[in-house]
């Protein structure tokens, strides 16, 4: 269905849910996860490696750059292929922003409502691996 050695950067500023998000997904059988709380963080991180990440897994209300804002400039830049927006704002904010990056031409897979379930992820990555 999906690759487990997907090369994923999440980035989420509540401690407890990175924690909590980093728990799954290594349940889940990714191996290759890179962690952060801020977008300077992400920045740094992607800046770092020689290949670009396959998701960047990121919270939409960062303290120091909305995620999306985050996702236009990392994939204008190819520092990663997809991304995944996690967010707790309404499925009506969440639609709206994924209407804006469609018409940027940035490559959303979607979103996921925190907390994270693992059908819901599992359906977007099902997406990635098209």
């Amino acid at each position: 269905m999906f690759k487990h050695d997907w090369r994923i950067l999440l980035v989420e500023d509540h401690p407890f849910q990175l924690r909590a998000t980093q728990y799954l997904l290594e349940s889940y059988g990714f191996t290759q996860l890179t962690a952060t709380d801020s977008a300077k963080g992400a920045l740094q991180q992607m800046l770092k490696v020689a290949q670009p990440f396959d998701i960047l897994l990121c919270d939409q209300c960062l303290p120091d750059l909305p995620g999306l804002d985050l996702i236009e400039y990392a994939s204008h830049r190819g520092m990663i292929r997809q991304a995944i927006l996690l967010s707790s704002l309404t499925s009506v904010e969440l639609d709206k922003l994924k209407i804006m990056a469609y018409e940027h031409g940035l490559p959303l897979l979607g979103y996921l409502i925190k907390p994270l379930k693992q059908s819901d992820f599992r359906n977007l990555l099902t997406l990635a691996s098209a």
